[in-house]
């Protein structure tokens, strides 16, 4: 087993292996489960004082603020007290919305993590982040509240599907961009049961914890684990998530690759191409750049003084940069040509 720190804004410990200790705190608790890995939450409530046990199918459609109200109100229904604790079991969306349930109830309650995809291991469960979604855009509702501890246990990656295991590890490929890893953009002999996933994950969920520690409320070098996020962000909204995350993340990448390259940086654009082949991402959506412009123009990140791109100069140089018009339509039209007709 791993176990990595996570020091700001509050200290809790991200938990790496397989089979891992279950936690016993002495307080009633809810657990948020996806029903794909309701034996895990199953065995959760088995040894603890549960009190509340709500499925939630994993995916975009569940972070809503429909959804959102209804977990409120089941755990006002059930009189759970201030001190009660709330369990994420799932995948990210799962996390998102059950630590963002945390955040709003009683104007915060404690919560934990038990991630059970690839993506929420080494990303979506780390940092705090929590939220639902809007029609307009993905993630504009939701708080910085970080959890109690993360348990990433690896047995429960056996219940992925090949693709959905390759495409969560774009969040780790993207870390070893941003931490300058070059061991983290080569996944490509990993699987479930591999002896080398368990410090793989663990390299990958360290450059995220170290950047979290530094910037928690993404006010500088925290918005560089949007690298990728911004023109994907976009791409999911435009195909009404028929997109997932992962491979959006991935198209994001490329076109931050393309930006680097046309801006003076290294060409990354091969290790985009062939993670993307790696993970058989489907054709991203055919919108135009005016189509995707409207998302963008509503990303969370986007400031007074204007949206910053996450621009890849090299390995372990990332720049947060405004980028001119023509320079983003340029840079599109060539991403277009090289995703054209493309398919997993």
């Amino acid at each position: 087993m791993t176990e990595i720190l996570v020091e700001k804004p509050s200290e809790y410990r991200l938990f790496i292996g397989r089979d891992l200790k279950v936690p016993k705190p002495k307080v009633p608790l809810a657990i948020i489960y996806d029903p794909k890995v309701g034996y895990l939450a199953e065995k959760l409530a088995g040894v603890n004082n549960q009190q509340v046990m709500e499925a939630i199918p994993g995916g975009e459609e569940s972070k809503s603020l429909a959804v959102y109200e209804r977990l409120l109100r089941r755990l006002a229904q059930a009189g759970l007290p201030r001190d009660a604790e709330v369990w994420a079991v799932g995948g990210g969306t799962i996390t998102d919305l059950a630590g963002f349930v945390a955040a709003g109830y009683l104007r915060g309650v404690a919560w934990r993590a038990w991630p059970t995809t690839t993506l929420a291991m080494v990303d979506a469960a780390i940092g705090g982040k929590t939220g639902v979604n809007l029609p307009e855009g993905k993630n504009l509702v939701g708080a910085f509240h970080p959890p109690r501890g993360v348990y990433a246990d690896l047995t429960t990656l056996a219940t992925l599907a090949t693709n959905r295991f390759r495409e969560g590890l774009v969040e780790a490929f993207k870390h070893g961009l941003i931490g300058g890893d070059w061991r983290l953009l080569e996944p490509w002999e990993l699987h479930p049961q591999a002896d080398a996933l368990e410090p793989y994950l663990a390299r990958a969920a360290a450059v995220k914890a170290d950047v979290v520690s530094g910037d928690y409320q993404e006010q500088g070098e925290r918005m560089k684990l949007n690298l990728g996020h911004t023109l994907g962000h976009a791409l999911e909204a435009a195909s009404n998530h028929g997109l997932s995350h992962g491979h959006a993340v991935a198209y994001g990448m490329l076109f931050a690759a393309l930006l680097g390259r046309q801006r003076g940086g290294a060409d990354l654009t091969e290790h985009a191409l062939t993670l993307l082949r790696w993970t058989e991402a489907p054709s991203p959506p055919t919108a135009s750049w005016p189509e995707l412009a409207a998302y963008i123009g509503r990303d969370k990140k986007k400031r007074s003084d204007g949206l910053r791109w996450v621009v890849p100069y090299a390995l372990g140089d990332l720049r947060l940069e405004e980028v001119p018009e023509d320079e983003l339509k340029s840079a599109f039209a060539e991403w277009r040509e090289l995703v054209a007709g493309y398919a997993g």
